[in-house]
This record gives structure tokens, C-alpha cells and sequence, in this order.
């Protein structure tokens, strides 16, 4: 990181406004209908735009931008693509039926849509610490619109427990989500310590999801039992293989091969397009093409990312996202670190954990405590970005799949349930690891 600390001069204020303006219109894209990807990618891009020109018109080094900048682009890059071929390989499920069957049969069994809640947020959270939390709950948003697509009442609460399940389970594994992938590379933490936040990740979003079932309208949903079954299309069961395998090159890149996540990521939508080639070729009558699931890919979501991640990234290198870490001598780790799960939910957890980890603050006088601390604010990253709609890859994800019907004021009318489990996991953690030292 530079020396320059641009927070107080023209450009930091602008920028500021900039973003809090930016925001403003994501937050409140039902009012204005203005697609979230518009405020976030001219927030994140004026914001340098500005910097470059303070850079030139004060004769700066233009080599300390550039580098930041370069760096800025490869953290986006692994997200954006590693989103890219996750979601290109969700549309190719869709075109080859897979959720149409999954639907179909949880429906044809007759569930109500108290079960389907449960079910769904069971498989949210046990999924997403292998497959991650994003790709998780944008498989079980979809699942969720096959079931019934136009029960809103049915679709919202169970839109927030997948999110919330999904960022829950994610944050007891190294793989689950993006900033605990963080905490693990950076040597703060041993593989197995993450295990040890399972009983706060689970018991949290158990009672969110009790609270959230309370809205759950009753009754099954609409099923037609002349309905022809649905199955799977040929290529499905085999994508659907292609697509664990590409989650497990995605790990193996990052961790053994020491290449980003999103190299393993593209290799696997290589090996999709390989075979889809011979798929085609051969003499069965199915032809497919990889290049429209590309097409259907929700890009506002992963401009909306780019925007979002660049306009932290601008605040970031002015130098506003290092006051808050001073607080840690003044407040504490403990006070700080649950406080940083909120913080997560406005900002954006990656940005805010990359503070965290770069900032390196006192995190207590022991091995042990250091230790707790940064389990904790893994938890509260992780967890906190549940409290908004897109405080978290699972939530922005979601929004972008279930457009119109999972919104920011959608979710805010039932965050009183999420800030309820997040107490409890906080809770949980400060037992478990401050008083009996489990962990």
C-alpha cells in the first residue's frame, strides 16, 4: 500500500459523495428502477477517473495508481470470471432440465411450502461450504422460481433463508466463501479452526429460518397430477458432473497449483465446451450451443460486482478504509470485529476483510485469543452480509436471479430475522470460544 493518504483532500470528499450517492441508487432500485449495475459502475469507475486526474494535475507519481489499479483489476478478475462460468454452467442446467426434475419431484411428492422452505435451506447451507456460497444459493434461487414463480409470499422469505444459509454455511469452511478463503491463505487460521464455528453458523440461521417460516403461506405449491414428468435432457447428468469437477479444479488451482480460483474455473467451462463439441458431433439428435447460456448470464449482476468491488477499491487506496481499523486499540478486537459484520452488509464483506487482513490490527495479547478473534471476524464478515440484500455475493446473486421479486426493500422488511440469528451466532462464538475456549 502507498504512503498517500487522500481522504481529507478534494478528491477523497468527491469520492466519498460519489459513493454515498452511488449507493443511495442501489439501494433504492425499486423506486427509481434504475438497474443496480448503472450507480455501481459509475461509482466505481468516476472514482478513479478522479483520482487519475488529481494524479496529473498535482504531478504524482502515476506508477502508484497504475500498480494499484493493475492489483484492484486482478482481485475483480478472479470474481467476475469465477461468477462468469458458474453461472454459465447453472443456465446449461436449466436448458438441460435439471431443475425442472428437481422441482418436479419435490413438488409431485406433494410438500408444502413449509417443507420446500426447510429442504431448500438444509441444502443451502450443507452445499455451500464445498460449492461456495454464490454458486449455492444461485442454484436454490432457481430451484426455488421452478417451484412456484409467482408466490411472492412463498418466494421472499425463502429467497432470505437460502441467503442466509448460504453465508452461513460458508463461513465454516475455507471454501465456502470469498473472505474465508482470505483468512486461510493469509496463514491467519489452520483448516481445521474453521470447523470450530459450525455450532454458531448453524444455530444462527436456525433461528432465522424459524422466524422466516412464520411467513410461509400454507398450503402445497400448484401441481397439475396429468403433469408429464419431468426428466432430465441428455447431457444433463453429465454437466451436472462437469460442474463438481470445475468447483474441485477451482480449489486444487487455488491451493496446490497456486493459480486463482477462477484459472480452475475456466478450465472447467473448457472442458463443458469440449464436451458439449463432442455432443454435437455425435449421432445423437441434441444440439446444444455453450455460447447462449454465456448470453443468459445476468451480466448487470457481474457489472455490478466490477462496480462495486472498483468504488471500494477507490476508497480504499484514498485511504478511507483504514480509519476504522485504529479503533481497535480504542474499542477492542471483540467490540470491532462484531461490529465488522455490520460494516460488511453496506460495503461489501471482500473489500472490508482485505482491509482487515492488510491493516493487521491488535487482535489480543495471546496466541489463543488472536486466534478466537480472527475466527470471529470471520464468522461476523461472512455472516453480516446477510443483514442487507447485497451485503454478500449469495444476496447479490439472488437479486439478480430473482429480479423484481428478491430486492433490497424486500429483504429489509424481514431483517429483523437475520439480525436475530446473527446475535445468536455471536453469542454461540463468545461461549464456545471465550468462555470454554472450545476451538
Amino acid at each position: 500500500m502507498h504512503d498517500l493518504n487522500l481522504a481529507t483532500t478534494w478528491v477523497g470528499w468527491v469520492s466519498l459523495v460519489i459513493f454515498v450517492v452511488g449507493y443511495y441508487f442501489i439501494a433504492t432500485e425499486d423506486k427509481y428502477h434504475i438497474n443496480k449495475a448503472k450507480p455501481a459502475l459509475l461509482a466505481g469507475t468516476g472514482i478513479f477517473m478522479l483520482i487519475g486526474l488529481y494524479f496529473t494535475i498535482n504531478g504524482l507519481d502515476g506508477e502508484i495508481l497504475e500498480h494499484e489499479v493493475n492489483h484492484l483489476i486482478v482481485e475483480i478478475s478472479g470474481i467476475f470470471f469465477f461468477l462468469l462460468v458458474a453461472m454459465t454452467y447453472i443456465e446449461a442446467m436449466i436448458d438441460r432440465g435439471v431443475f425442472s426434475a428437481l422441482r418436479y419431484r419435490l413438488v409431485s411428492r406433494g410438500y408444502s411450502y413449509s417443507k420446500l422452505f426447510w429442504v431448500t435451506g438444509l441444502l443451502a447451507f450443507f452445499i455451500s461450504p464445498i460449492a461456495d456460497n454464490l454458486t449455492t444459493a444461485l442454484i436454490l434461487s432457481t430451484v426455488l422460481l421452478t417451484i412456484d414463480k409467482d408466490n411472492r409470499d412463498f418466494l421472499v422469505p425463502s429467497a432470505i433463508n437460502i441467503v442466509v444459509a448460504a453465508n452461513a454455511g460458508g463461513a465454516w469452511s475455507p471454501f465456502g466463501d470469498i473472505t474465508t478463503l482470505m483468512v486461510w491463505v493469509d496463514g491467519r487460521a489452520e483448516f481445521t479452526e474453521f470447523l470450530f464455528l459450525f455450532p454458531a453458523a448453524f444455530l444462527g440461521w436456525g433461528v432465522t429460518a424459524f422466524l422466516l417460516s412464520r411467513f410461509i403461506p400454507k398450503g402445497t405449491p400448484p401441481f397439475n397430477v396429468e403433469e408429464e414428468p419431468a426428466e432430465i435432457l441428455e447431457g444433463g447428468k453429465v454437466i451436472m458432473g462437469l460442474f463438481g469437477l470445475t468447483i474441485f479444479f477451482a480449489i486444487v488451482s487455488h491451493q496446490v497449483l497456486h493459480l486463482p480460483a477462477m484459472w480452475g474455473m475456466l478450465f472447467g467451462l473448457a472442458i463443458l465446451k469440449v464436451y458439449v463439441y463432442r455432443l454435437n458431433t455425435s449421432s445423437s439428435p441434441t444440439q446444444v450451443n455453450v455460447f447462449s447460456w454465456i448470453a443468459k448470464v445476468e451480466n448487470d449482476t457481474l457489472l455490478f460486482f466490477f462496480g462495486i468491488l472498483a468504488a471500494v477499491g477507490g476508497l480504499h487506496f484514498l485511504g478511507f478504509l483504514e480509519y476504522f481499523t485504529a479503533l481497535y486499540d480504542s474499542f477492542g478486537a471483540t467490540v470491532m470485529n462484531i461490529g465488522v459484520g455490520f460494516l460488511s452488509a453496506i460495503v461489501d464483506n471482500v473489500p472490508v476483510m482485505s482491509a482487515v487482513l492488510k491493516a493487521n490490527p491488535n487482535m489480543g495479547e495471546s496466541a489463543m485469543a488472536v486466534q478466537e478473534q480472527w475466527m470471529l471476524v470471520t464468522m461476523t464478515a461472512g455472516i453480516g452480509g446477510s443483514l442487507i440484500s447485497f451485503g454478500s455475493a449469495a444476496g447479490v446473486g439472488v437479486m439478480g436471479k430473482m429480479h423484481g421479486i428478491y430486492t433490497f426493500s424486500s429483504h429489509i422488511k424481514l431483517a429483523w430475522t437475520v439480525l436475530a440469528g446473527y446475535i445468536v451466532s455471536v453469542t454461540v462464538w463468545y461461549v464456545q470460544f471465550d468462555l470454554l475456549h472450545i476451538g
